[in-house]
């Protein structure tokens, strides 16, 4: 079940607003209007069919969300691209992108939670 770049372009959308129509989806993804309706539909039928996302039905209208979630991408991604080593990704993303001072702060605030998490397992 690995989602396609366009299946991550509307799973992004879903992540963000919890659930949608195929028309409040394509809003947010092409508010130029460039993608059309029926893209963004077929789109969604398939990741349905795929077990990406469920929908319900509200009157005539599909209602999707998503059943991947951004934490099995990120799994994923980190497997795939840093074979599992968490602390390689953040040394690259760290390396890779200017943080700003309070980023760097609210990091250190998640790491210290994490480890008295870790602690009490």
């Amino acid at each position: 079940m690995n989602p396609t770049d366009r299946e991550i372009e509307i799973l992004k959308v879903l992540w963000e607003i919890g659930e949608g129509s195929v028309r409040e989806v394509l809003e947010r993804m092409s508010p130029d209007g460039r993608i059309h309706f029926n893209t963004v539909q077929t789109q969604l039928r398939i990741m349905d069919r795929k077990g990406l996302v469920s929908h319900r039905r509200e009157g005539r209208t599909m209602i999707y969300q998503p059943l991947y979630s951004r934490e099995q991408e990120s799994s994923r991604f980190l497997k795939q691209v840093f074979d599992g080593s968490l602390d390689q990704l953040v040394l690259s993303m760290l390396a890779a992108e200017k943080i700003k001072p309070e980023t760097l702060d609210e990091l250190e605030e998640l790491i210290k939670k994490a480890r008295k998490s870790q602690r009490r397992k």
